[in-house]
């Protein structure tokens, strides 16, 4: 099946992408030194304003649901009053899996920024790609791999460490 047309949204090189996904890589990082796998994820309004963050929480929370994708979105959720998000931008360090990409599409997510593609379990591109699938209700703009190094390195440090 062909691919949906891009969405009108913010642009695919917004300048503004290399800060949010800074600010999501702080995230990550502070996940990471608490024990999770840093993974950090914003969510921006079309003002170009935060509207959620999150990182992962999983052991913290004892929630395999606790990604840091649903965290930012339950908190735009909560700060919007719906859970509808249709102007929406997503910025992830990390190509979100199943269950969130899932989430990101349930929400009417205009646009996902990512960092660093996820060639195991990633499911906006790499392995699968759920949020442009054409049989699906909503489609997400997908701006992808734009800093592996660091969002790629962060997480090849975290495992590097836990697993000789």
């Amino acid at each position: 099946m062909p691919r949906p047309a891009p969405r009108r949204g913010l642009a695919p090189d917004d300048p503004r992408y290399a800060g949010w996904l800074a600010d999501a890589l702080e995230l990550a990082s502070t996940a990471g030194r608490a024990g999770e796998v840093p993974v950090g994820a914003l969510v921006i309004d079309a003002d170009g304003q935060v509207i959620g963050s999150g990182a992962n929480a999983r052991e913290s929370t004892a929630d395999p649901t606790a990604h840091a994708e649903i965290v930012a979105l339950r908190a735009a959720a909560r700060h919007t009053g719906s859970w509808r998000l249709p102007e929406a931008t997503i910025v992830v360090t990390l190509e979100p899996c199943v269950m969130c990409a899932g989430a990101i599409v349930a929400a009417r997510v205009r646009t996902l920024v990512f960092g660093a593609w996820d060639p195991k379990a990633g499911a906006c591109g790499s392995v699968w790609d759920l949020v442009r699938d054409t049989r699906a209700n909503h489609w997400v703009e997908v701006v992808g791999g734009l800093d592996e190094d660091r969002c790629g390195g962060i997480l090849r440090d975290f495992f590097g460490e836990r697993r000789p």
